[in-house]
């Protein structure tokens, strides 16, 4: 999969630009501010219908004017397939592919991306809701099917948790409530939720394997040092299981046995009428305690990502560098199970695009050589920088320069 033309019309800070673009390296370079993260953040909107910079699609649209204008040729298999997304500001967005209306939710999988930006730093030191947003993002893409689900299950935890909260209040006042009423939102959480979860887990255990080696490469580190590991814990069986610890995982006589409990559980977790069972009873056993603080305490929503370094934590103990490295490889993680993964319900020949977003100047010399070497197995990568000199030669290839709205090709 690749690009070969990006349109842009009102999009962020150009009014209109045209770009004809090539398989292998292309990378924007320009001062902060110039816009060439904005060129980047249009294509991997194409493959998600969301930003990796902000929440809402306001911000995206061209101060002034009525939408913004998304609009890509991609190759895929033997036919190029032409990709259009109009973005309104506060209201429902637009989309076209080979220039007929469709569905916006239609476009997932015409275009698939894998984007790491400064930002990503937050996958390994912010709160859980990053690492579950970077779980759904490649579920999405993965299986377009599960953004209905996700925005399904969304709602439905909105209008339980207002039930909640009623209910609450109604208590606290000394009236006597009728808490059957949440059984019908029981059963709906409960059957999105695990749709969410046996798709998460899936990949969980998919990922795993990759997001240790590329830790490894990208780090230069090996040994109990360099193993990083991703695990999975799920709010519903939280009282139930324990996920055995890291350092426990690392015990050379201990680490067998505790892998087994993780792969046993995994499994459990991919088996959907199993973890609808058990979000249910979770969710009657914790009735009470949900009415009284007034929200949802269990479901997909309040799982968690756990990511480990040696025998800790990578959160509150990984170094700045050991950070990065580790975010580094989450997204070259979900990047090559993208790549491997050729059975899903998006396009054929659908190699992910990858976009690393002013990610070379945050790294040390030998940081910088070991990721332009891993990356030039892509296919198609787009690259961001303020200086050009902060980019290792391997990676060559087509140049732009950004600058005052302008995106213009670099000779040589």
């Amino acid at each position: 999969m690749y690009l070969t033309d990006l349109a842009l019309s009102d999009f962020r800070s150009y009014r209109q630009v045209v770009l004809h673009l090539s398989p292998g390296v292309t990378t924007f370079v320009g001062e902060n501010g110039q816009g060439k993260t904005n060129i980047v953040e249009a294509i991997g909107y194409l493959a998600t219908l969301s930003s990796h910079r902000v929440a809402s699609d306001n911000a995206l649209v061209r101060q002034g004017a009525q939408a913004g204008v998304i609009q890509a040729k991609v190759v895929h298999g033997e036919q190029p397939t032409t990709v259009e997304v109009e973005i309104f500001a506060g209201r429902a967005n637009r989309a076209r592919i080979n220039r007929g209306g469709v569905r916006p939710v239609e476009l997932i999988g015409h275009v698939r991306t894998v984007t790491f930006a400064p930002e990503d730093l937050e996958l390994v030191r912010g709160d859980p809701a990053e690492r579950r947003r970077f779980l759904d993002d490649l579920m999405i893409q993965m299986k377009p099917r599960m953004a209905g689900v996700k925005a399904e299950y969304e709602k439905v935890a909105r209008q339980r948790a207002a039930l909640l909260k009623s209910l609450g209040a109604q208590r606290r006042r000394g009236g006597s409530i009728d808490s059957g009423a949440l059984d019908v939102w029981d059963v709906q959480l409960a059957k999105l939720g695990a749709q969410i979860t046996v798709a998460r887990a899936q990949i969980v255990a998919g990922l795993r394997p990759h997001v240790t080696e590329y830790y490894q490469i990208v780090s230069g580190q090996s040994g109990m040092a360099g193993n990083a590991r991703i695990d999975y814990t799920d709010s519903a069986t939280k009282g139930a299981f324990t996920l055995p610890g890291l350092e426990e995982l690392g015990d050379a006589d201990r680490g067998e046995d505790a892998a087994r409990l993780v792969t046993n559980h995994e499994d459990d977790l991919t088996d959907a009428d199993l973890t609808e069972v058990q979000l249910l009873s979770a969710l009657a056993e914790r009735r009470d305690q949900e009415i009284a603080r007034g929200i949802n305490l269990v479901g997909p929503h309040r799982d968690e990502l756990r990511l480990g370094l040696g025998t800790l934590p990578a959160k509150g103990y990984a170094s700045h560098g050991e950070s990065w490295s580790y975010a580094l490889a989450l997204r070259l993680g979900a990047w090559k199970l993208l790549r491997e993964d050729s059975s899903g319900e998006w396009a054929d020949d659908g190699e992910p695009i990858l976009i690393l977003d002013d990610v070379f100047a945050e790294l040390d010399a030998s940081r910088r050589k070991r990721l332009a070497e891993t990356v030039l197995e892509a296919g198609q990568v787009f690259v961001t920088a303020a200086v050009g000199d902060d980019l290792p030669e391997e990676l060559s290839g087509d140049r732009f320069l950004v600058h005052d709205g302008i995106v213009e090709p670099i000779d040589g």
